[in-house]
């Protein structure tokens, strides 16, 4: 039996291997009007692939794009749109600039960083203090994505103080949320609901 895995790879794996054999097929058709027939039948048999879109004249040039790609730009036939640039086509992409920042708590995130630096910004008043409260409690929902057993309140607040590097002030008695309000979403019944399967209880 010849298995996939000992042919040689598939440009565009989408169109599968059928596809792929009737183009290679193509390559060895001398006579260049029945090679341009059999290019034309390919692109019908690859638009039925996707009959939502065969119509669509963006697609259609896609197709022929293809075409010329899974025949590693070697069938010489008459193109209805301009070749796709091999050049660019084979570029390598550029690198991704990764983050190089340092992240001091790597379980609270990059983000809690900057809005913790940005907080302290504010002005003392209800908006930053609610900030404060916001950003607490996040820390400590990402302390227990990573803890679930303990989580120490306190340890939460050291760090918060660490990250915004004593440029904010905590009053004594902040409260962090409970654990099981952090983690669970208590949603709210309807009442209208609630009333419907009290009715169904009782009778």
């Amino acid at each position: 039996m010849d298995y996939n895995s000992n042919q040689k790879k598939l440009v565009l794996p989408e169109y599968g291997r059928n596809i792929q054999n009737m183009v290679d097929h193509v390559l060895t058709i001398e006579d260049r009007e029945e090679r341009q027939r059999a290019a034309q039948t390919i692109i019908d048999v690859m638009g039925n692939l996707y009959p939502y879109l065969r119509d669509v004249e963006d697609f259609r040039h896609k197709l022929w794009d293809h075409l010329c790609i899974m025949a590693d730009f070697k069938l010489d036939i008459d193109y209805p749109y301009a070749l796709p640039d091999m050049e660019v086509l084979r570029a390598k992409p550029n690198k991704i600039p990764y983050n190089s920042g340092r992240i001091k708590y790597k379980h609270y995130g990059i983000v809690v960083q900057k809005m913790i630096k940005r907080t302290a910004e504010f002005d003392e008043g209800p908006d930053k203090d609610l900030l404060v409260q916001m950003i607490a409690d996040h820390m400590k929902k990402c302390y227990l994505t990573w803890n679930k057993e303990t989580v120490d309140d306190e340890r939460v607040m050291a760090d918060f103080q660490e990250l915004s590097k004593g440029r904010i002030d905590v009053p004594d008695d902040f409260q962090l949320k409970d654990s099981k309000d952090l983690i669970f979403n208590t949603k709210k019944k309807n009442p209208k609901q609630q009333g419907k399967r009290q009715n169904q209880k009782k009778r």
